[in-house]
């Protein structure tokens, strides 16, 4: 606890990782997966099922005069809270972290309903943890980035190359029926944009599905969602599309997309029904059937691919995967060829085009230039970081959104504004009810919520505002469509926002 203070409370991202490193030499071996999550901010437990009503009420009147929680002891009693379900869950949630509460001190009650509400502000972002691990480890800062990223698992990393070093990283490689975060993507301004930065590049329809990777070993099939979850038992025809490869070993990346009767894609929010919670899976397969389109090959027959240039990986795809089974693709350094690849997948209801280097190795986890982006309009990913309740015939719905973009640099998010456009009366009851389970406080108007759900956003332009933190505000945003699959962690940033003002203020202001 003290170390997140002082981490919260220093200035410098060398002094912050300084403190980290410190900690991290002289944490028990046991205790270091622990450590090292909780000073990323993140509990073990996937989803605590707390929120801010039940936090309260739970918190004591008073606090220990003593130290003496164990990290140990901590997630135990937080895997107790994750396990309460049902009925009367919300009680058996109270009691136990009533009991942790009391056990701890003013500082550490602090700390815990941070880490438990997700609202720990400390500075300590996982980018500056991982360079402590390497640090505090003796490894390679890339190194470490390289394992966290395959293994989709900074705590465990951390464990390992602290306990056993170099050796330790060994086991965090890509590896059957073991999930590795995706390759993302920038975005680029258009395709004259696309090429200057990439040259002849590899471009690739843009769909509108949800990501999946599919694992396969024998007869044996696994596809696992963008978030790493196991989704196997949701998507039967992807099962049987892959099983019929002839391939005996293999991982594939790609898009799952449910298709209308005559063959267009469905918009994103209704092929994500076919992964919904409670799944009538033979219904939903005749209702709404998925086509699977793959664009890369991460393993195959025994080796990892991943280092291997995109053009070669695209090779062994196609020698392995049918034609009717792939993204459709054009290699090209022609922006008029681009521009018309381009208008042929928005003609054929899709999102728009992505350009790939050649020589690209696929960095799992990381978001990089090497892959781009082209949209027809400007949207960006942005975390809800509040809601105001709506009136007239919106009342008892929260509606108005406050949007945020991340901030790399100094932690959190900037809010950029509001928007209650696009929403549906649909999309009001779902976020009304999604956001209920986030809040983290309120007062007579507005809602406050975990910055956890993740929504699109398309706007006409970004301008400069004095009304914001940032400085900046979206135009005319409205609400394109939420974004489940995506963590708050994969949301666009701030410098990215400024990068589209800049680009605007650039070519002059836009006809009215």
């Amino acid at each position: 606890m003290e170390t997140s203070r002082r981490v919260s409370e220093a200035g410098g991202r060398l002094d912050k990782i300084g403190l980290l490193t410190a900690l991290l030499r002289t944490a028990p071996p046991h205790e270091v997966e622990l450590a090292t999550a909780y000073l990323c901010g993140v509990t073990r437990q996937d989803r605590l099922g707390v929120g801010w009503a039940v936090l309260q009420s739970a918190m004591p009147d008073g606090a220990a005069p003593g130290a003496s929680l164990e990290l140990a002891e901590v997630n135990e009693m937080l895997r107790s809270v994750a396990a309460a379900i049902g009925s009367g869950s919300a009680a058996r949630k109270r009691e136990i972290l009533g009991r942790l509460l009391a056990r701890a001190t003013a500082e550490e009650q602090r700390f815990l309903a941070g880490l438990i509400m997700g609202e720990l502000r400390q500075g300590a972002l996982e980018g500056v943890v991982t360079d402590a691990v390497a640090r505090a480890s003796g490894i390679a800062p890339a190194r470490v980035r390289r394992a966290a990223m395959l293994a989709g698992d900074l705590p465990a990393v951390a464990a390992a190359a602290l306990a056993d070093g170099e050796a330790g990283l060994a086991q965090f490689s890509i590896q059957l029926f073991q999930p590795v975060l995706p390759m993302l993507a920038d975005t680029a301004e258009d395709e004259d944009a696309a090429l200057a930065a990439l040259g002849e590049a590899a471009l690739e329809y843009k769909l509108d599905g949800a990501r999946v990777q599919v694992h396969k070993q024998g007869d044996d099939v696994r596809v696992y969602s963008r978030r790493l979850n196991d989704v196997t038992v949701a998507v039967p025809e992807l099962v049987e599309s892959v099983r019929a490869l002839p391939a005996r070993e293999i991982i594939l990346d790609g898009e799952a997309v449910a298709l209308q009767e005559n063959g267009r894609p469905h918009p994103f929010q209704i092929t994500m029904r076919r992964f919904g919670r409670r799944l009538d899976v033979e219904r939903l397969r005749s209702e709404l059937p998925l086509c699977s389109q793959f664009f890369d090959v991460l393993y195959h027959e025994g080796s990892s691919l991943l280092d291997e240039p995109l053009g070669h990986r695209s090779r062994a795809l196609r020698n392995v995967v049918p034609a009717a089974l792939v993204v459709p693709r054009l290699v090209t350094a022609s922006s008029d060829a681009a521009r018309a690849f381009m208008r042929a997948a928005l003609t054929q209801g899709h999102e728009g085009i992505m350009a790939k280097a050649l020589d690209a190795t696929y960095e799992a986890g990381r978001r990089g230039a090497r892959w781009l982006k082209l949209k027809a309009a400007d949207t960006l990913d942005l975390v809800i970081l509040a809601a105001e309740w709506g009136h007239g015939r919106r009342r008892g719905w929260l509606s108005n959104l406050h949007l945020g973009a991340r901030d790399p640099e100094a932690g959190g998010f900037v809010m950029l504004g509001k928007t209650f456009k696009g929403l549906t009366d649909a999309r009001l009851a779902w976020q009304t009810e999604k956001l209920l389970g986030l809040e983290i406080g309120r007062d007579a108007y507005t809602v406050h919520v975990r910055p956890e759900l993740v929504v699109e956003v398309a706007f006409n332009d970004v301008q400069t505002s004095p009304h914001y933190p940032g400085g900046v505000a979206l135009r005319f945003a409205r609400v394109k469509r939420f974004r489940p699959d995506k963590t708050a962690a994969e949301a666009d940033t701030i410098a990215a926002v400024r990068a589209i003002q800049l680009r605007s203020l650039a070519m002059g202001p836009a006809d009215e």
